[in-house]
């Protein structure tokens, strides 16, 4: 599908999951931190920002937030400076490649020529913003340190990468960023995200900033206000993604009286109402294995989906006829994907007791 950026439409989100070859376990500790230290520098080199984010035993789940391409008839040069990309460069280069950069520069101020300079500016310039490139060097760069680390040879993961267009709508990226950091609630590893230190959440919570950004991201994006003003309040953040993420869909049983319960699910109550074919709320199905969140293409209102399928009209069949879809097996809104998946969309049958299944 050609990128929905390309039509001028501003900044856009995604969803970005890849699995390691073989679903191998991988990712301990150490791994996981080299893996989010490189997310956050490729984040700050690359200006594509992590709203949100999980990194799994085998595999990780990225909600991005991607700028939109600047005119092209905006000119040949680069809005990079030559300062700007010296301070950017040791993010993620050596001081010897840093120090060639540099030099290279430096020969083309001194002859004179913007030409030289520019096409300089533009081998990274047009690096800036592209999603591909940022998925690319993060797994590249994994890969090398992970490889080099175990002295082991060859690719390390199962594809390219999955990758689904959310709409920058308050519903679809709280549904998706939920999704994401409730991936260790439904492998058993936590009963609560904020325990988990490898997600967006838990990060957030443990006060770090760029995870508190990312996502109050979700907010200033839905109310469209301007990313260099836009300062979402965390506390107010914190307490309406939480809402979401657990306290909606948890069962709590009061005192002896019964003052103070809640109704709610159990362990197996997802998997019984599933065996009902009932429809679940939003918060228990966030805790399966959703596979319109991973595989339905482009998430979002009926009238976003709509436009994103006419703009790209030439890549489907004739017999088509229309681009959004709902979504199938619980309460979703007003939310629609592209792809109409029609087999176990939502999987809560696997694992002990009635467990949801790993994604």
């Amino acid at each position: 599908m050609r990128n929905p950026r390309l039509l001028g439409e501003g900044r856009s989100f995604y969803h970005c999951m890849s699995r390691v070859v073989d679903g191998r376990f991988i990712f301990e500790r150490e791994e996981k931190e080299f893996f989010r230290k490189t997310m956050r520098r490729l984040e700050a080199f690359l200006e594509v920002q992590v709203v949100t984010y999980c990194l799994m035993s085998n595999h990780f789940h990225l909600l991005l937030d991607v700028p939109a391409p600047p005119p092209e008839n905006d000119g040949p040069r680069p809005r990079l400076t030559p300062d700007e990309l010296l301070r950017k460069l040791p993010l993620l280069y050596s001081e010897h490649e840093v120090m060639d950069v540099r030099q290279e520069l430096e020969r083309a101020a001194a002859s004179g020529s913007k030409t030289w300079e520019c096409e300089i500016l533009a081998r990274y310039e047009a690096r800036l913003g592209d999603l591909s490139v940022f998925i690319k060097e993060l797994k590249q760069r994994f890969t090398q340190w992970y490889n080099r680390k175990n002295k082991r040879r060859g690719t390390l993961w199962e594809e390219r990468f999955k990758s689904v267009l959310v709409e920058g709508s308050e519903d679809a990226l709280l549904t998706m960023a939920a999704y994401i950091d409730l991936n260790p609630v439904r492998a058993g590893l936590v009963k609560d995200p904020k325990d988990y230190r490898w997600c967006g959440y838990g990060e957030a919570v443990a006060g770090k900033s760029l995870a508190r950004k990312g996502l109050c991201r979700i907010f200033e994006a839905a109310d469209e206000a301007p990313a260099e003003t836009a300062r979402a309040d965390w506390r107010q953040t914190a307490a309406r993604y939480r809402l979401l993420l657990f306290d909606q869909g948890e069962q709590r049983h009061g005192d002896d009286y019964g003052r103070g319960a809640k109704r709610g699910f159990v362990t197996g109550a997802v998997q019984a109402t599933q065996e009902r074919e009932g429809h679940l709320s939003v918060p228990q199905a966030l805790r399966c294995r959703v596979r319109y969140l991973c595989d339905g293409a482009v998430l979002g209102t009926k009238e976003y989906v709509d436009e994103i399928f006419e703009a790209n009209r030439e890549r489907f069949g004739r017999k088509r006829r229309k681009g959004a879809h709902a979504m199938r097996g619980a309460d979703w809104g007003e939310l629609h994907v592209m792809r109409d998946l029609r087999v176990r969309v939502i999987d809560a049958r696997d694992g002990p007791r009635g467990a949801p299944r790993l994604v």
